[in-house]
């Protein structure tokens, strides 16, 4: 997944921003795009800490989006806050920002709050398994005020975005501005092409980038347009050169980064 701040992902915030009020939007694409970044580092802890920042922020839009004010930061209550969402009327906002986004809210707050360093050595660190939910569901989260916020005004762009921000995230890849590495067991000239593929999916991508892309892992590029031509039926090309992936290819390439992940 794409690391999504302020100006990571085209037009992001401003959609939001249709909705939502614009200083806790920038927060908490601020928060999302650091907790990202730290899970993909295997800094579950810190991923977590940032997931419980995120959900304060996301609250604030909501509450605020609703027609309310925000209390001062020390009068500022989660718990307080979800249960007043409850309450507001049906005509004032629908279901998905009065229940069922600050319900997980409630789920990741409670783990950022409660879990983390608090377990007993003795037991199973269950740091792993909690960022990786949390971080799937705030992905979630922001993907539902991106499509409530968009409602009539730009469906196919807010798709894309939607699709985006509810991909897996894996720790082992790495983004540098608008390169791509995988950190992947074994990695082929193919399997790095079909990667980057599965990365920008529904995007497409050029022959040309795909090439770049796999010379940037440690390949010649008479080893790249071999891979790339091995990719087969796993692709659909547009007659132009540009290559999106099929579901074929997606289950594969997701298999092929979930095995390394659990090595």
């Amino acid at each position: 997944m794409t690391k999504v701040q302020s100006g990571g992902a085209p037009g992001m915030g401003a959609m939001l921003k249709a909705k939502f009020p614009a200083k806790h939007v920038d927060s908490a694409l601020d928060h999302y795009g650091t907790m990202i970044g730290e899970f993909k580092k295997g800094e579950w802890e810190k991923s977590i800490v940032r997931a419980g920042k995120l959900v304060e922020a996301i609250l604030k839009s909501l509450w605020v989006s609703c027609g309310n004010t925000v209390p001062k930061a020390k009068d500022f209550k989660v718990d307080h806050v979800i249960r007043e969402l409850e309450k507001i009327p049906v005509a004032t906002a629908e279901d998905s920002l009065r229940l069922t986004i600050p319900r997980a809210c409630r789920f990741i707050y409670d783990i950022a709050s409660n879990r983390g360093a608090r377990h007993d050595p003795d037991e199973i660190d269950p740091n792993v398994m909690d960022a990786s939910a949390v971080v799937s569901l705030c992905g979630w989260m922001i993907a539902e005020m991106l499509r409530n916020a968009q409602k009539g005004l730009d469906p196919a762009g807010a798709r894309d975005l939607v699709l985006r921000l509810t991909q897996k995230t894996f720790p082992n890849l790495e983004e540098i501005g608008d390169r791509v590495y995988f950190h992947v067991t074994g990695l082929s000239a193919r399997t790095a092409a079909l990667l980057r593929l599965w990365h920008a999916h529904p995007r497409r991508v050029s022959q040309r980038e795909l090439i770049q892309h796999t010379e940037r892992h440690g390949f010649t590029h008479a080893n790249a347009k071999a891979g790339l031509a091995r990719l087969g039926r796993v692709v659909d090309d547009d007659g132009q050169g540009n290559l999106r992936l099929l579901s074929p290819g997606i289950a594969e390439a997701e298999g092929l980064i979930c095995a390394d992940g659990r090595n």
